[in-house]
């Protein structure tokens, strides 16, 4: 049995039960810190290059200290390693890997090491209560809490939650409000992560979910689940959308979000300093959604282009500000909330847009197909846009426009055929004089008008596309003719002999000494 040297220390017991209960951390956490301290003391005294442990009795206080040497087969370290031969010595029963303890007297603490103990125990158990405020918090993101101000930093808020502390940034306060210390305080959990000096937690009250969260403490039946909010838009302190839906037809979300005169909406208006919310009625059609989002002004007329994700709205002329909103406030929080880009016209604007229009698509027509006005304006009429579509649409639909016979039609789709197949062959000759390689012009996808904008912008060969990024091709083909989708493609279809040359050997290297003289010269250019 081995002699054990130790010192009853009942108050150890008492303060690590004090310190535990008061930092709200575990009780064992706060004696291995203190186990701690005492070895760090305990090396300072015998010797740092010793493995010195201690130990505390968690029920009587005791205090044992002993050094602790291993035993290995190869010794690195003499002061904490010895062989087996010598151990056997010592401890005729001893076994690979077990450790020898010697037991040591116990420390009189003297003032300086009593200082450092000191130091240690405070450090580790400040470490062990952040541990606690991280794991209790991390999992709290998204909630909305309450607490006081503790101090105000450059702006910076520290909050006071009671079992930790958070920051509210000055760029998270909502413009215009104030907090003094002591104030009480409400605000959103954004996020909990661990940094050098410990765990931090960041609040906000500018937060779209904020405001969402307000309104799941007010309406009770977004917090049961039969309303849902979609969206949420904010121009933090000053104006704010919200989209809703109801999963029971019985009930109107919009009249439940607002409540009994408003108190409902009046509550959340009141914590947001004031800021003004309007409360939308969510929709699956995008042109719905997006009327129901300009409210309070009135839509005339909506086209959608789903490719761009942008939307056109027509609004009469006496509407435009309202729908625009105070610098352009309105329609900025409607194309936030409903994800489309919205663009808005007066019906005045859109008429003279529309006219210009009408007389560019039949001036092409009138010089493409060399017809006069009244048949130019019947195609635009009739949704024809390009002489692409004259020339291979079903001769059918032609003939179903008024006035135009199967002669017409075919003498009409002869004549945009010709045209475009002579446009082709200037662009042609004009690739070749600009240097474009047959290798680029063999991609799909690239249309001879493409190939010359290429030349003239010196993107010449595969490699020169495969340099390219999308925005860089969209920007000089034009966005009309093509899209990131399309753009990606043909870059990653001109970079695709990369990837097989570095695949592949050469046929030069594949080929035998017998074979070398027979590599003619076109297939080097390969290699």
């Amino acid at each position: 049995m081995e002699r054990t040297v130790g010192m009853s220390r009942p108050e150890l017991v008492q303060v690590a039960d004090t310190v535990a209960r008061d930092k709200n951390i575990d009780r064992e956490e706060v004696f291995e810190a203190m186990e701690q301290a005492i070895q760090k003391a305990g090396r300072s005294k015998y010797g740092h290059e010793h493995d010195i442990r201690a130990r505390i009795d968690r029920k009587t206080g005791e205090i044992r200290l002993a050094r602790y040497i291993e035993v290995v087969e190869d010794i690195e370290n003499e002061f904490t390693q010895t062989t087996l031969a010598l151990a056997k010595r010592r401890k005729a029963d001893v076994e690979m890997g077990e450790f020898l303890v010697d037991p040591l007297p116990p420390i009189d603490f003297g003032r300086i090491a009593a200082q450092t103990a000191k130091q240690v125990i405070v450090q580790k158990v400040r470490d062990a209560e952040r541990e606690r405020q991280y794991a209790e918090y991390k999992d709290r993101l998204g909630e909305v809490i309450n607490g006081l101000v503790k101090r105000v930093e450059f702006g910076n808020i520290i909050v006071d939650m009671g079992r930790a502390e958070a920051l509210l940034r000055r760029d998270e306060v909502i413009p215009r409000e104030h907090f003094k210390n002591g104030d009480r305080i409400r605000a959103y959990i954004m996020d909990v992560r661990q940094e050098q000096r410990g765990p931090q937690i960041f609040l906000s009250r500018t937060n779209e979910q904020f405001m969402a969260k307000l309104f799941a403490q007010e309406v009770p039946e977004i917090y049961d689940g039969i309303i849902e909010i979609k969206a949420v838009a904010r121009d933090p302190g000053s104006r704010a959308k919200i989209a809703v839906l109801s999963n029971d037809h019985a009930i109107d979300p919009v009249g439940a979000c607002v409540g009994m005169r408003g108190s409902r909406v009046q509550a959340v208006v009141a914590e947001l300093q004031g800021e003004k919310i309007d409360i939308i009625q969510w929709s699956s059609d995008p042109a719905t959604f997006v009327v129901n989002a300009l409210a309070p002004a009135e839509v005339a007329k909506v086209v959608l282009d789903e490719e761009a994700s942008r939307i056109e709205v027509v609004v009469p002329d006496e509407q435009l500000s309202l729908a625009i909103g105070r610098r352009g406030q309105n329609v900025r929080l409607a194309s936030k909330l409903s994800g489309w880009d919205i663009d808005i016209l007066t019906e005045a604007e859109e008429s003279e847009r529309r006219q210009e229009e009408f007389k560019s698509r039949s001036q092409t027509f009138i010089d493409a197909l060399d017809v006069d006005d009244v048949i130019a304006h019947l195609l635009v009429t009739e949704g024809f846009t390009g002489v692409e579509e004259v020339a291979y649409v079903v001769t059918d639909e032609l003939e179903t426009i008024e006035g135009f016979d199967e002669d017409i039609a075919s003498e009409l789709q002869n004549r945009a055929r010709v045209y475009l197949d002579e446009r082709e062959r200037v662009c042609e000759e004009k690739r070749i004089e600009l240097g474009v390689s047959d290798e680029l012009a063999a991609l799909t996808d690239l249309t001879g008008a493409m190939l010359v904008m290429l030349g003239e912008n010196e993107v010449r060969t595969l490699d020169d596309l495969g340099d390219l990024a999308s925005d860089e091709l969209i920007e000089i083909v034009g966005a009309s003719n093509m899209d990131e989708t399309k753009a990606n493609a043909l870059i990653m279809a001109a970079r695709a002999h990369w990837f097989d040359d570095e695949d592949g050997s050469s046929p030069v290297e594949e080929a035998s000494p017998a074979e070398e003289p027979a590599v003619n010269a076109n297939e080097g250019d390969d290699t």
